[in-house]
């Protein structure tokens, strides 16, 4: 067995062990077990940039945090406490260590297929070896990924990622597409070829109606736009996507790196509450988000955990 083979293998193997127990969420809303109903399980991670080990023990505050392995087992357990699950991704899985130089993008897809990820959108670090890199990576990856505002016709991944998905979890549907960032200063166009970028607002309308009209009782938006620019204002942010749209409930977010401590909680131009979450980068957090549903089948409660992938999840 070569090295790539022995990595992927034993990095595969070491990913899927799993720990008992279980763990609480902390209240968002109000207690998850406050009130019967279907309570669907959204686990998140957005940003993991090649991040398959563990920060070094000197590299200050991350030492000892993240990795796959831990995610695998943490995952595995809340799985566990309710199968009810979905596993998502928000973009930039590529880019940041020594295994996406050596493998391209392998090992990451073959990580995250153990793991069973339900779908991911892409980021623009994802370009980063070009479509062809990206289309060579891609047979590893078993789950979809989601481009709505990403036209890739005339390309090599034409036909290759998806426009929106629908989950049926314990009865209730959930629709999902994903938004990526503009290429302009962030990806050279000789890595992207004719790839198009089309406004992610006008998109995700459309897109929630399609699922409005299939009878969706969760929308949910995975997305690479960045949660808030500061200094630029005018730049689309997860904010101001939120503010600006109708029909989506959730928003799970990347580029930024935004640790956030709690959800956000942001008016659409309903006047409709849409939470927002974004669990900073290099997988050293999981997003968890419970929506817990009414015989009505609508949205009763939201409970959420950003849990911290460090040594406490194994106690």
């Amino acid at each position: 067995m070569n090295r790539k083979e022995f990595l992927l293998k034993s990095t595969a193997g070491a990913a899927m062990l799993s720990i008992p127990g279980g763990l609480g969420a902390s209240v968002f809303t109000q207690n998850i077990s406050q009130t019967a109903g279907k309570t669907i399980q959204i686990l998140h991670t957005n940003d993991q940039h090649s991040r398959i080990e563990p920060f070094a023990a000197n590299a200050g505050r991350n030492a000892g945090k993240g990795g796959f392995a831990r995610r695998a087992q943490l995952v595995s357990r809340l799985r566990k406490e309710n199968p009810h699950t979905l596993l998502l991704d928000s973009g930039d899985v590529f880019q940041g260590t020594p295994y996406f130089n050596y493998f391209g993008g392998e090992l990451e897809f073959t990580l995250m297929s153990h793991l069973k990820y339900d779908a991911c959108t892409m980021g623009n670090h994802d370009f980063d070896n070009g479509l062809v890199g990206f289309n060579k990576a891609l047979p590893l990856a078993k789950f979809p990924f989601l481009t709505s505002n990403y036209d890739f016709t005339n390309t090599i991944l034409e036909g290759k990622t998806g426009d929106t998905l629908i989950k049926v979890v314990n009865g209730i549907r959930i629709g999902l597409f994903g938004l990526g960032i503009a290429f302009d200063g962030l990806v050279p166009k000789k890595l992207i070829g004719e790839t198009r970028y089309l406004n992610p607002i006008e998109i995700a309308q459309d897109r929630v109606r399609q699922l409005q009209q299939k009878k969706c009782d969760l929308i949910i938006c995975l997305s690479h736009l960045g949660y808030e620019y500061e200094k630029d204002p005018n730049k689309i942010s997860d904010l101001k996507f939120a503010a600006q749209t109708s029909g989506i409930h959730a928003i799970l977010g990347g580029h930024t790196h935004t640790f956030l401590p709690k959800p956000t909680i942001v008016s659409n131009k309903d006047g409709k509450e849409v939470l927002i979450n974004q669990v900073g980068w290099a997988g050293l957090k999981l997003g968890k988000i419970d929506f817990t549903f009414g015989k009505n089948g609508k949205i009763q409660q939201i409970a959420w955990n950003n849990h911290l992938m460090d040594e406490e999840i194994y106690a």
